[in-house]
Parts: C-alpha cells; sequence; structure tokens
C-alpha cells in the first residue's frame, strides 16, 4: 500500500472514529452532536532517534511518509535493532463491532433514551441538580508496518450516565450511576438500578456520621479494588517509569515477593470492555499479563522501546489517546484476581471494621489515596450504619502484604465520563474491577 523508505522503520496508525454526545441539564437538552472524523499518526525509527508526524489529510499519506523521512538517518541494518526487532508482524482483522455499530442508531433515539433517565432524577424532591449524559464512540484502526504488519481491528463503547447534587434534611450530597455497554440497545431497561443508587445516596446523606480517624480492616468492594489496581499498582508496572532508574529496578526486581501469598494482579487487552484492545498501537496483539502472581512480581507492562531496554517481552500496552499522539505505555483492562470467599466471609471475622462500597475518586504510586463515596461500618462481620470517610490512604507496598482475603464473584467496571491520564495523553480509555477484598491496617480519616 505504502513504499517505506529503506533504512529505517515505518509504521502506520490510521484512525476512523465517529462519536455522540448528548447532555441534559436540569431537564434541558444543553448539547446534542455527531463527530466524524480520520486521522493517522506516521512513525519513522533510524536507530537513534523516533519521529513523528500526525495528519488528517489521509489521500497524502505516502507523501507524508516521504517527508518525514527526508529528515532522519537510515541504518542498512534496522531490523535488527533490539526495539525493531521485537515488534510483531500481525496480519489479521478483527472487526467484533461492526454488524451492531451505534453510527446505526439515529440521535431521535439516543436522546429519548438518555431522557427517561434524566426524567428518574426529575421525580426525586431531593436532588437539585442533575445532569445526563449520553456518549458513543465507534473507531476502527487499521496499522501497517515496513515489518510487514497490517491489522484491522475496531472498538465500541456506549454509555449513559447521570450525575446529581443532593439535599437531605438539610445535608448536602452526591451521587450518580454509569451504564456503560458496547451496544445501544443494551442500555435500555436500567431504571429500577439508577432508582436504587440514588435511594442509596439519599440515605446514605441522610444517616451518615463522621468516622472515627484509626486504622481499620476494611472491606472493598469491586469498584474500589479496580481503582486501586489500577491507580496504586498499575501505574507502578508501566515500565517507562523504569528506564534509567536503577533504585526502582532494584525495588521492583522480578521474582520479588510484593504481595500476600494469594495476591494476583492482572492487565489483558482481549477482554471486552473499555479496555479492550486486540492489538495496540504498535501492532502488538492482547495477551494476558501477570504483574504480580501469587504474590510475586512476575512482569510489567511495555512498549517495543521499553521492552527491549528492559531485555524483557512485548505486552501489548503501547497505546495513544488519538492519532495525534504516538504510543506510550498504558494500561488496558487491570485488575486483581478473584479468591474463593463470599461476601459474608470476608466480613465475618471483623469486630469493628469499614465496608467500601464505591468511591469519588483514587490516586497513587508509592503512596495511594482513595475517596470514598459510599461507606459503613462493620460491626460483628456485619455491615451496619453509614459513614462519611475524607479519604483511605497507605503505602502501596505495605498494603499489599495486608489483603487477606478475595470474593469468588468478580466485577469489571468503565467510568463513562473519564479514563486514564497520563503525561499530556488523556482521557484514555480502560477497564478495571476483580473482586471484593479484606485489606488490614488501612489508615481512615
Amino acid at each position: 500500500m505504502y513504499v517505506f523508505p529503506e533504512g529505517r522503520y515505518t509504521d502506520v496508525r490510521v484512525e476512523d472514529v465517529f462519536q455522540t454526545d448528548i447532555v441534559i441539564e436540569n431537564g434541558v437538552v444543553r448539547q446534542n452532536k455527531v463527530r466524524n472524523y480520520q486521522g493517522a499518526l506516521i512513525r519513522v525509527f533510524d536507530g537513534d532517534k523516533w519521529y513523528y508526524a500526525a495528519t488528517t489529510k489521509l489521500d497524502d499519506l505516502q507523501g507524508e511518509i516521504d517527508r518525514l523521512a527526508a529528515m532522519t538517518g537510515s541504518l542498512p541494518d534496522i531490523e535488527n535493532e533490539p526495539a525493531v526487532r521485537l515488534l510483531e508482524v500481525n496480519r489479521d482483522t478483527v472487526l467484533r463491532y461492526a454488524a451492531d455499530t451505534v453510527k446505526a442508531i439515529g440521535r431521535p433515539d439516543k436522546l429519548a433514551l438518555l431522557q427517561r433517565y434524566s426524567d428518574i432524577c426529575a421525580q426525586v424532591p431531593e436532588i437539585t441538580i442533575c445532569k445526563a449524559y449520553y456518549k458513543d464512540t465507534y473507531s476502527v484502526k487499521h496499522f501497517l508496518s515496513s515489518k510487514g504488519a497490517d491489522v484491522r481491528f475496531d472498538f465500541q463503547s456506549a454509555s449513559a450516565t447521570v450525575r446529581y447534587n443532593l439535599t437531605v434534611a438539610d445535608k448536602q450530597g452526591r451521587g450518580g450511576k454509569d451504564i456503560v455497554k458496547t451496544g445501544f440497545s443494551a442500555l435500555a431497561g436500567h431504571e429500577d438500578e439508577v432508582r436504587a443508587e440514588i435511594e442509596k445516596d439519599i440515605a446514605h446523606t441522610r444517616d451518615a456520621v463522621p468516622v472515627a480517624p484509626g486504622r481499620y480492616t476494611c472491606v472493598l468492594a469491586p469498584v474500589v479494588t479496580g481503582v486501586f489496581a489500577h491507580e496504586s499498582f498499575g501505574h507502578k508496572s508501566e515500565a517507562d517509569f523504569m528506564i534509567g532508574d536503577e533504585t526502582m529496578m532494584k525495588a521492583w526486581a522480578i521474582g520479588s515477593a510484593v504481595g500476600a501469598p494469594d495476591l494476583n494482579i492482572l492487565d489483558r487487552g482481549d477482554t471486552e470492555g473499555s479496555g479492550y484492545v486486540p492489538f495496540d498501537d504498535e501492532g502488538t496483539r492482547a495477551r494476558c499479563n501477570y504483574i504480580i502472581k501469587n504474590g510475586q512480581l512476575t512482569g510489567r507492562l511495555h512498549s517495543a522501546v521499553t521492552a527491549a531496554s528492559l531485555g524483557e517481552m512485548l505486552t501489548g500496552n503501547a497505546r495513544a489517546v488519538s492519532f495525534e499522539y504516538e504510543p506510550i505505555v498504558r494500561m488496558t483492562n487491570t485488575y486483581i484476581g478473584g479468591g474463593s470467599l463470599s461476601l459474608d466471609d470476608l466480613l465475618a471475622p471483623i469486630a469493628n471494621g469499614i465496608y467500601i462500597e464505591d468511591l469519588h475518586h483514587g490516586s497513587g504510586m508509592t503512596t495511594f489515596t482513595i475517596a470514598p463515596h459510599r461507606a459503613y461500618m462493620i460491626r460483628d462481620g456485619k455491615i451496619a450504619e453509614p459513614v462519611r470517610i475524607s479519604v483511605i490512604s497507605g503505602n502501596v507496598m505495605e498494603t499489599l502484604h495486608k489483603i487477606d482475603g478475595f470474593s469468588r464473584d468478580e466485577e469489571f467496571f468503565s467510568f463513562a465520563l473519564g479514563g486514564c491520564g497520563k503525561m499530556e495523553q488523556a482521557p484514555l480509555r480502560v477497564s478495571f474491577g476483580g473482586p471484593a477484598i479484606r485489606v488490614n491496617d488501612i489508615n481512615v480519616q
């Protein structure tokens, strides 16, 4: 298709993206738009430096390749350069969603669906402000390289979301519900879930009392487990943070005991959801990557450059937020593996602890912090009264050793209105999740 310059490695990533965004605020439609765009990123590597060009002129990609190559040097044996040698040569087409795309659904139908969820909020007197959001994306990527890679694959997501502020007996609260699916039809029929979420938030706002600060055994619901895995450990596993950092490499030696013996943390792009990427943006096929297996550090996440630098294998984690950016090391679907216990089993031995059902946000690298949304005391093995908590926090590496229970049921989540941020590339779509877990000695404020 293209004539690639000799003595360089070259790849081209073409993206065709369709998106819908609808916003209803307090019953009034504030936004209703569709966007369809195409663009491409070209990379050329001469053995010394990487050169990039982003363009929307798809009819002149050969010219862009030639202009970019003219700025570079050349290396006759470029395919034996370590990073280039690692790059896979896949040839495949994986169009998972092409037969039922959100492009085929009219905006009136999308607006009507969102209006139904917005109307639920309008019927609740405790809700003072409500915003409802409909978002969808259908994208097709085509990746080609001078090594002979030629892969085409698609991704689709559709979501309906409500966010609201509450006033309950002069107390202020907030909440929301995300419904995230891979097709439009699956978004319908979740009215009872939205109502149940609102009722929980009203009750928590009305009844919650400030927690007594201290150190507690906590049980984290699956959504909190997922954010903990993503923020506190997933980012530390992205290998570009380690390049040139001897101290981190020593602390993160493969084979080190970094967590409880039953702890498994995985990242994989081949599962359905917002983190689905059958091939990364270097054409590497997705695979199941154990970052921690049975409490031991067994791997990290890589691009071709980081894998070559550290003498490790590709993982399928070179990703870019759009065609305007080069791929860097990013997570896909990151989660903690399940165990054999029920939620009741996790709660049973706890005389005085905390159950964290949902969260506002989380962050962390060496130290993690999570801001809970709804939390409840655990008393004598049972979920008891609701409490207000500002943050829970701890040292990541110490906390991983303090996990001593995993539920058998796993759940996976995506945030409809956001994603993962790193450097200037945000929001990148990711998924996260796992089981409910029991963690000892957590600092609660």
